[in-house]
């Protein structure tokens, strides 16, 4: 225990002013009170110390003393947090469950990894090699799909003197290193790292591959780049979190931390229920054994929220360390704003827009800056990323508020949500003509080796789209039969686009997950009718008689189809109904 001591002056709901904490820092972790409740030092004034608190500080009163730990609040790194479910401040949830009941008491301590659990270790190097940061010791098999690579601390690097395999825990000595002015260093499995410092890394790289999420409106219209960021605004009601809980369950990066800040309780028990039984579409194994979870639920105490982010990106920083494709899922980064605002109000420093503190914007810019792709520290040039997607939650679902104006300063893609949308029963209701991406040419190159017209096909839907909607105003007006039918069948491909491909049903045991190869496929049939129906239409043929084809019904239910032979049967049939048409009316070829 810290020497750092002193007393309670004055508390201020989850601030408390102390004084006497010499040698205390910003940032510094602190036991406040009796109860040792945890907190952070957040500034200091002369004598004064202000102290942020993560715990509810009912009860606490002056004169009570303040203990300093001399340290920052750090993540545990080490096996054993693949499936685990942590609060804001890494403590395991479980473990409070069981000590205190379903409502966490205050001021318990428990470690965030289990202590006495033994883990396989096998080395990967051998004694008298020289090692440097960030190189591979060995390997733990953490789950059935994630290999846990333990690497050589940062800044460490010498000899390894000795090296074991067997069975230890995370606390256990596993390796001995000499290193060059001669001192000898044991290595174990646990490391720490200061939530507020980004990992350090050997050269940050352009992204080039997308994160395919499994939901056709994104991957398809808005791609996100693995080491990229993207925002999900919406509306009360509009799908932010079943959204983002489809692209944690269905997204092909190798592990994701779903980060729960400040949303209702109700929606992160919903993931923590469904994820152990859902199976991954990319390993065949369960989706828990490459998730992790940080439940700081809107009924834990408010300062705690900005902790968690920083937890999960820091987390997410080390497996991409070992050279994993890391997603992190904030739902939602309003709530951790909200923190930022309560915090700033009761150090009464000088509010900007709407009450928010002045430096928001760079605190958002922080946090998404922590997303990338890069070479890892170490020899081998091992190449990891994260990518960083938040929800945001503007009241009323007004995007020109604080939050959401400045996100979108920093992210690469914006995926809007449409509360008119949500209410039509358009599911992911992801506005196509408000939301954008800034990926498509650096993704161009990745898809020009697996399906070069995907440029193509996704521009020309988009045009499709934005035509249909200019016609729709038209058509309130006019009615829709008093367009004419070139324009008619515009309206009628928007609709089989909408219909057919951009709405996701989450819960069909096949609609749920659409692979890239099917996306491409469904989309290029509809396409492609469109194409082949033109010329029929601009001849005679009625759009109403076109729309009423059985094959044209079945576009609607390509999402449906799981092999995709069937998608080419059905355009055959479509093919084939046409050139009926086109014989029926006396059409040349």
């Amino acid at each position: 225990m810290s020497s750092q001591a002193g007393i309670i002056k004055r508390v201020n709901g989850s601030l408390i002013l102390a004084q006497g904490l010499k040698g205390a820092k910003i940032g510094d972790a602190v036991y406040i009170g009796e109860l040792k409740l945890i907190g952070e030092v957040v500034r200091i004034s002369g004598r004064e110390v202000a102290l942020q608190c993560y715990e509810d500080t009912s009860g606490v009163k002056p004169g009570e003393p303040v203990i300093g730990t001399g340290n920052p609040l750090v993540a545990e790194l080490a096996p054993g947090l693949i499936g685990e479910i942590f609060d804001g401040l890494e403590r395991s949830e479980l473990e409070l469950w069981r000590l205190t009941g379903p409502f966490i008491g205050r001021g318990y301590k428990v470690a965030s990894l289990k202590r006495d659990k033994k883990w396989d270790f096998e080395p990967r190097v051998k004694p008298g090699e020289e090692v440097e940061e960030g190189d591979i010791l060995g390997t733990v098999q953490e789950s059935s799909v994630i290999e846990h690579r333990i690497l050589v601390p940062v800044g460490v690097r010498g000899v390894i003197e000795s090296i074991e395999e067997g069975r230890f825990t995370i606390e256990d000595p596993i390796a001995v290193l000499r290193t060059r002015d001669g001192r000898r260093i044991e290595l174990r499995m646990l490391q720490t790292w200061p939530v507020r410092i980004p990992r350090p890394y050997r050269e940050r790289l352009p992204v080039s591959e997308p994160l395919f999420t499994g939901q056709r409106v994104i991957d398809t219209f808005f791609p996100i780049a693995k080491g990229g960021t993207a925002a999900i605004p919406g509306g009360f009601g509009s799908g932010k979190t079943i959204t983002l809980q489809q692209i944690a369950k269905w997204s092909d990066a190798d592990i994701v931390i779903y980060v729960g800040c400040g949303e209702r309780g109700n929606e992160m028990a919903d993931i923590l229920t469904h994820f152990p039984e859902l199976e991954d579409p990319r390993t065949g194994r369960k989706l828990i054994e490459r998730a992790i979870f940080i439940a700081n639920v809107s009924n834990l105490p408010v300062a705690a929220r900005e902790a968690s982010v920083y937890m999960g990106v820091t987390i997410a920083e080390y497996f991409r360390d070992q050279g994993y494709h890391v997603a992190v899922i904030i739902d939602s980064t309003s709530r951790w704003a909200e923190a930022l605002r309560d915090l700033s109000g009761r150090l009464e420093e000088i509010p900007a827009e709407e009450g928010y503190p002045a430096y928001l914007a760079e605190r958002i810019a922080e946090l998404y800056e922590r997303a990338g792709r890069v070479v890892t520290l170490g020899r081998d040039g091992r190449i990891g990323s994260v990518t960083v997607m938040g929800a945001v939650s503007p009241p009323g679902g007004d995007f020109s508020e604080p939050v959401t104006s400045t996100t979108l300063r920093f992210v690469g893609a914006l995926w809007a949500l449409d509360t008119e949308l949500a209410y039509r029963r358009h599911f992911p209701a992801i506005n196509w003509l408000r939301s954008f991406t800034k990926y498509v040419e650096v993704l161009e190159e990745f898809w020009r080796k697996h399906e070069p017209d995907w440029r193509g096909y996704r521009e020309k839907a988009l045009a499709l789209l934005e035509e249909a909607s200019r016609l729709e105003e038209i058509a309130r007006v006019v009615g829709e039969k008093s367009l004419p039918n070139e324009q008619r069948l515009i309206l009628l491909a928007s609709e089989i686009i909408r219909e057919g491909f951009l709405v996701q049903n989450a819960y069909h045991p096949v609609d749920r997950y659409c692979p890239p190869e099917k996306q491409v496929k469904i989309l290029k049939t509809i396409l492609a009718f469109y194409d082949l129906a033109s010329p029929l239409v601009k001849a005679g043929v009625p759009v109403d008689r076109i729309r009423s084809l059985g094959s044209v019904v079945e576009l609607l239910r390509l999402k449906e189809r799981e092999k995709l032979d069937d998608i080419e049967k059905a355009f055959e049939s479509v093919k084939r109904d046409l050139e009926e048409l086109r014989r029926e009316y006396g059409i040349g070829g």
